[in-house]
């Protein structure tokens, strides 16, 4: 078979080893032909491409980002999107398509499969709010970094006796707030599943000083005050029609200085997150994620997408993995709650 090869959405350490492991296994193992599609969906909407041969992998698995580029392109809002793609697919003898991405990659996957086009997913978010997988390669390498920045912030928090929050990335699930506000000993974590009380978050602060310590709070971008008790700024749309968020830290140092006197910064990771050299653990799983996306189109098992449960990697259906989000459940969340104050 010709298979075609794209990465959709925000970038992630991992994306490359996933486009290493497809193309080895499938050239080497399987004798197929391959074609990377240019900058997410953009690419098969306007027939942008580029060779994937073996010589074209060799030594992206430590690489950061995606050989291919990326977008949010998002082509079932265009008018006769799918069947330009369809088209331009049909113009390329592309019999199948290995897409790579989150919630609106998969989603747009799912779209096309239903119309009638071939396709295999893999799952790639650093906010592991995927359903049908325990772990998207990506999450780990974000935690790592978020983790590191949190424990830099402890010493300067400390020896300033301010107030620090780290914004994280988290538009609707809390995930890496969760795993790296526990790992770094963050004394408040905010996210967007709960809904937080000010007045609370202000007595935590306090407390912490009471004790000579200065606060470390790890905020998700997502994260939101109980109605009425902040303004919170409007931000754009994206093609997929979500709010292009960041700034609630701002926001909450603000607050917390009215509110207690306290001086307060803030940290934004942002992007940091998602760049750079992926961990060993998102290697690994992006690479064995490769291996079985190729194995399912080679045999035409299409419509899934490859997951991890367990240890194991696992087939399930597409419309599993993208009918909701896997948000922070309320008993992981009152675990480290046992660490706030």
């Amino acid at each position: 078979m010709r298979i075609g090869v794209l990465t959709g959405g925000g970038d992630c350490p991992g994306l490359n080893a996933v486009i290493r492991a497809v193309v080895r296994k499938g050239i080497g193992v399987h004798g197929h032909e391959f074609v990377g599609f240019r900058d997410g969906w953009r690419g098969p909407l306007e027939g942008e491409t580029m060779p994937l041969e073996i010589s074209t992998v060799r030594g992206i698995l430590p690489r950061g980002g995606t050989i291919l580029g990326s977008s949010r392109t998002n082509p079932i809002k265009i008018d006769g999107g799918v069947d330009r793609i369809k088209q331009n697919l049909a113009d390329t003898g592309v019999d199948a398509l290995i897409a790579i991405g989150g919630e609106d990659t998969l989603g747009v996957a799912k779209q096309l499969f239903d119309r009638g086009v071939n396709v295999v997913g893999v799952p790639k978010t650093i906010d592991n709010d995927l359903n049908a997988t325990d772990y998207t390669f990506g999450f780990d390498t974000a935690v790592n970094i978020a983790t590191e920045a949190i424990d830099r912030l402890h010493t300067t928090a400390e020896s300033h006796h301010r107030a620090l929050i780290c914004e994280v990335m988290g538009r609707h699930a809390g995930w890496i707030a969760l795993h790296a506000g526990m790992a770094g000993g963050a004394n408040v974590i905010l996210i967007p599943e709960k809904p937080f009380d000010i007045d609370k978050v202000c007595e935590y602060v306090e407390s912490r000083f009471k004790i000579r310590y200065s606060p470390i709070i790890v905020v998700a971008e997502g994260a939101h005050p109980v109605e009425g008790q902040m303004a919170l700024q409007a931000g754009e749309l994206d093609a997929f029609g979500h709010v292009r968020l960041g700034g609630i830290g701002e926001q909450l140092a603000r607050e917390i200085e009215k509110r207690t006197g306290k001086e307060a910064r803030t940290t934004v990771l942002g992007h940091v997150q998602r760049g750079g050299t992926p961990s060993a653990f998102d290697r690994v799983l992006a690479t064995r994620f490769g291996l079985q996306a190729i194995d399912a189109a080679h045999e035409g098992d299409f419509g899934k997408m490859v997951a991890l449960r367990g240890t194991d990697i696992v087939r399930v259906g597409l419309d599993a993995a993208t009918s909701e989000l896997k948000t922070v459940p309320v008993s992981r969340y009152e675990e480290a709650e046992v660490f706030f104050g």
